[in-house]
């Protein structure tokens, strides 16, 4: 099994809701480290997984959307608490709809909070949609 990697960084804001977090329950940024990790079990004709210039296409577009914005703004979080584990999951969905290689079968988004803390979704490609 092939695995292909690609990290970012960005600042994004939120405050987390239904639950008493203190200090997280009040708007504040993080410096998020995002990286997405692409598998599959062959290679395309040039020797490639997927090209890494597709994935950091797809990968700069959602950091630019994401950037700089407060989370429980956004569409996507409407009715969730902007957990970590709900970012990835977004994240990911958000990831494979921007990425068209027949060979790859999962990837994995994992984003950093902190230099500490951090979360994980793996999505499976081969699945049927649901």
């Amino acid at each position: 099994m092939y695995t292909t990697a690609v990290k970012r960084d960005f600042v994004a804001q939120h405050f987390l809701i239904g639950g008493d977090w203190g200090a997280e329950n009040q708007w504040h940024s993080h410096h998020y480290q995002i990286e997405v990790q692409l598998q599959g079990a062959t290679l395309d004709r040039h020797g490639y997984l997927v090209d890494i210039v597709d994935i950091e296409r797809a990968l700069n577009e959602l950091v630019a959307y994401f950037r700089d914005k407060t989370l429980n703004e956004l569409p996507e979080f409407a009715g969730l608490n902007p957990s970590l584990e709900h970012f990835t999951r977004i994240f990911a969905h958000a990831f494979a709809q921007r990425i068209h290689a027949p060979n790859l079968s999962s990837l994995m988004v994992t984003i950093w909070e902190n230099d500490i803390a951090w979360s994980a979704y793996r999505h499976d490609l081969t699945a049927p949609a649901s």
